[in-house]
């Protein structure tokens, strides 16, 4: 794609990635036949292409976004499926975030548009902050229907019917190894897990200290900046973030670290790509460094000689999130670790497409995601599973509260294979307090 910036614009470093981004675009049309809101909406503008044009022409003139742009770009999900298509290497998620970013500090946006998102960033990423939010969705979810709004009335039903108790496994501290030390890693606990679901981070834990891992929990970590990064809130982003870089360099810089684990999959993209948000920036070396180390759990026991494991009986629908089979290009990992754990596993139809969770994506577009939650449980149960298995928190929470197949964390189930509990969602109800113990 033949592009027109001026030096004067190029010398800003967004924009000199961007105009790498559109000048590798050919127009071949590929991304349309994976891109999710496409396959809904059916409107060029709510493509990847469509989209593509739209920031092309909006940064190239320099020009205030107008409502137009600032739907269709609302609209995507950020899966990234059209990464995965694309034959020429157009790296859309830089193009997307820094539209957003641009969209963020040259729009404003409607008063409701401007609260909602306000609010949004300023519990999602803060558990405590989160669980009291759950606490009274709980309670206002039997007057949802006296809600005039789509996108309050997603949040009301967000609530899951048991909010966990906190973990205090999630708090600073290290965990010894079971078996022969192989690895000290750090665990990301992350912020919205923290609060949905705290047998995913305790799964992971007894997991990789049975298979010979020390697991630090980082002073000073928390949140990843995924959830404020797309929605364009580039300064709180970052500022979440840099937390995370000073924590996980402080473990690599005294006892050293192996790797960091994230078993949120929305997460580990967004980790993994702190080396180009912070190309420009002070802590540019450190963020790249903490990149590198990055891994997603089933990239990380796939390099532990995970144990084979008898027959279990059981089918698993296996659920891609995009944020792992596109965003990160893991896609073989999980499905090989259930197997080898004895588990039989099927795949969905269309399983490259998203589930319509998306970060905030279902609160903030509640019919589209509706729509593609639809197609993606009607897909799974369509395998006849006895479970479903998925490494994102969002995506089990969107695909769970369609389904009554029970939804599990992939890492749940591996851990109850190799001698762990058996996972909540398989019994009816949280185990805390009764056969998960408190590991220290």
């Amino acid at each position: 794609m033949q592009t027109t910036f001026t030096k004067e614009q190029l010398a800003d470093p967004a924009i000199a990635r961007s105009n790498e981004i559109l000048r590798a675009c050919v127009h071949c049309g590929f991304c349309t036949a994976t891109c999710p809101t496409y396959q809904v909406l059916g409107d060029e503008l709510d493509s990847p292409r469509g989209r593509v044009y739209l920031i092309k022409d909006m940064l190239e003139n320099n020009r205030k976004p107008d409502a137009k742009t600032v739907k269709h770009v609302d609209r995507c999900l950020s899966c990234l499926a059209c990464m995965s298509t694309c034959p020429s290497g157009v790296h859309y998620m830089h193009l997307v975030d820094h539209a957003r970013a641009y969209i963020e500090q040259n729009y404003k946006r409607p008063l409701t548009d401007r609260l909602l998102r306000a609010v949004l960033a300023r519990i999602l990423p803060y558990p405590g902050r989160f669980r009291l939010a759950l606490l009274g969705a709980k309670i206002a979810r039997p007057f949802k229907g006296l809600v005039p709004d789509a996108r309050l009335r997603a949040m009301l039903e967000m609530a899951p019917k048991q909010i966990p108790p906190v973990s205090r496994n999630d708090d600073p501290q290290s965990f010894a190894p079971k078996a022969p030390q192989k690895k000290r890693v750090a665990l990301m606990t992350g912020c919205a897990q923290k609060a949905l679901n705290t047998d995913i981070n305790d799964a992971t834990i007894r997991l990789l200290t049975r298979l010979g891992c020390e697991v630090v929990v980082a002073e000073g970590a928390g949140c990843c900046g995924a959830l404020t990064h797309h929605m364009g809130r580039e300064e709180e982003s970052h500022a979440t973030a840099a937390k995370n870089i000073r924590a996980w360099s402080a473990e690599i810089d005294g006892k050293g670290l192996d790797a960091i684990v994230i078993n949120t999959s929305g997460c580990g993209t967004t980790v993994k790509d702190y080396g180009h948000m912070f190309r420009n920036d002070p802590l540019a070396a450190d963020a790249a460094r903490i990149s590198e180390r990055s891994l997603d759990i089933s990239e990380l026991l796939m390099q532990l000689e995970f144990p084979e494991g008898a027959d279990k009986d059981l089918t698993v629908a296996y659920h891609a999130a995009c944020s792992l089979q596109h965003g990160q290009q893991i896609k073989t990992h999980p499905k090989t670790l259930l197997k080898r754990a004895g588990f039989k596993v099927v795949e969905p139809a269309d399983s490259h497409l998203c589930c319509g969770s998306a970060g905030t994506y279902n609160l903030m577009q509640p019919e589209i995601s509706g729509e593609l939650k639809a197609r993606k449980v009607k897909t799974l149960e369509a395998k006849s599973p006895d479970l479903i298995a998925a490494g994102n928190i969002g995506c089990m929470m969107q695909i769970g509260s369609a389904t009554e197949v029970p939804i599990l964390h992939t890492v749940e189930l591996l851990d109850w294979a190799t001698g762990g509990p058996k996972p909540a969602a398989m019994i009816g109800g949280s185990q805390r307090g009764s056969e998960v113990p408190i590991l220290r």
